[in-house]
């Protein structure tokens, strides 16, 4: 995530239009999520009968075994930026600069935001079985108010421990919050209009790539907050945004769909055949999408010197703001893996759920570890600690600083181990004082 700060501007204004004309691809997402619902309830019901509270449930292991998965990999792409030598050199899906293990060490992180803002969505949905909708729309509101705050300060400080904060980043935190804040309107709408939301949202953002609002003005930096990556300076700050939030929230609000599946109503074998067609049609509509190389993604792929690199820059696809070519590739594995995993925990997928139940804490806590033992590795390489004050591979005087990938990937495996403990610990104390809202929020 660090090197690409400094990269997305630079890739943004070289990537071509590749928009197209094609909106049949609308459809066929609308198609999709349709052919969900249709099978999960019957559309003529009375229109309210979806928003009663319905009795809480236990928690879906295979939601939380998923959830808890994209977290670890997310420490190792957080860990590359801070600890692996090559990320101050150059962007790891550069074909040019980049080779396989790199790439792939890279690209596998994608799954990380767009797993965990559709989830995000999906326990929104299960949250609201056991309040009003009206309530519902309270804690989304109030919660993703939080999460920019803390966007803003906490998540912001961790990056860069500079308390002036002279650089200040909306990045996937900003993103869950802003989404959060829009579904807690969208879910007053028929269930069915936030289906179409959500799917036009992220089958139709890429048709705004071409529209540029240039130069350091509030019009550009509200352009870059809901559709383009930039960095702005006012107020004698830097603000970046790396998340803009269009497509984001049309994730949030299929994630939140996404959870009537799991009402008790729903059998397992039933469910398991729903989520294999739907995470199979996803995945062939990526393929077909990216063969015709015209529409969903920024960036076409080509033909390289290798089949290895041509198989690269076909999945090589667009993050910030996210593609639909990049949400599909994501998503739908992602939902052949919930179709496979509904069954009972072995120890290990017991312990990577551990994870999965506290995000938001093992977020902050993964953040600063990861930092300050970047600190100290470089004062131990020969850095002066004066020369850390910014994200760690962004400062120019740490220039020669960082080690291996396979010194990275020890140090992921370390810290992972370091969190387990304090992670198992606050899911038993959160488990054990549910009466204390505020837990609700972390």
């Amino acid at each position: 995530m660090g090197m690409e700060k400094f990269d997305l501007l630079e890739e943004a204004a070289n990537e071509k239009n590749n928009c197209g004309k094609d909106y049949s691809i609308i459809f066929i997402l609308l198609n999709l999520f349709v052919i969900m619902i249709e099978s999960t309830q019957n559309l003529k019901t009375e229109k309210n009968k979806f928003f009663q509270p319905l009795a809480a449930t236990r928690r879906i292991t295979s939601i939380d075994l998923l959830r808890g998965i994209v977290m670890i990999i997310m420490a190792l792409d957080h860990i590359r930026d801070y600890f692996h030598a090559d990320a101050f050199m150059f962007d790891p899906t550069d074909l040019s600069k980049t080779n396989e293990l790199l790439f792939l060490t890279r690209w596998i992180t994608h799954f990380c935001a767009p797993v965990f803002m559709f989830l995000s969505g999906t326990s929104a949905f299960f949250v609201g079985r056991r309040k009003s909708k009206n309530e519902l729309a309270k804690f989304l509101l109030t919660r993703g108010l939080w999460l920019i705050l803390l966007e803003l300060t906490i998540v912001t400080f961790g990056w860069y421990f500079d308390l002036s904060f002279s650089n200040i980043d909306f990045n996937v935190i900003w993103a869950l919050g802003a989404s959060m804040v829009v579904l807690a309107g969208l879910i007053y709408l028929p269930f069915i209009g936030i289906i179409i939301i959500g799917a036009i949202l992220i089958g139709a953002h890429n048709l705004l790539d071409g529209v540029q609002v240039t130069g350091n003005t509030i019009q550009a930096f509200g352009w870059s907050l809901l559709h383009k990556t930039g960095e702005f300076k006012f107020f004698g700050r830097t603000f970046f945004v790396g998340y803009p939030i269009l497509s984001w929230v049309g994730v949030m609000a299929l994630g939140y769909c996404f959870g009537k599946l799991y009402n008790p109503s729903i059998e397992a074998v039933r469910r398991k055949k729903i989520l294999i067609i739907l995470g199979s049609a996803i995945i062939i509509l990526f393929i077909l999408l990216r063969a015709i190389n015209i529409y969903g993604d920024p960036r076409p792929w080509s033909y390289q010197a290798s089949a290895a690199f041509t198989f690269l820059s076909f999945i090589n696809v667009f993050k910030y703001p996210p593609s639909l070519l990049y949400i599909l590739i994501t998503l739908g594995p992602a939902i052949l893996f919930l179709a496979f995993a509904e069954k009972p925990l072995n120890r290990l997928s017991k312990m990577v759920s551990v994870f999965g139940r506290v995000p938001m804490f093992y977020y902050i806590l993964h953040l600063y570890l990861i930092h300050a033992l970047a600190e100290i590795a470089a004062y131990f390489t020969g850095f002066k600690w004066s020369d850390k004050t910014i994200w760690m591979n962004a400062n120019p005087e740490l220039k020669g600083y960082g080690f291996s990938l396979g010194t990275t990937y020890l140090v992921w495996i370390g810290i992972v181990i370091i969190l387990y403990p304090l992670c198992k610990w606050y899911d038993r104390y959160k488990t054990a004082h549910k009466e204390k809202w505020w837990l609700s929020y972390l």
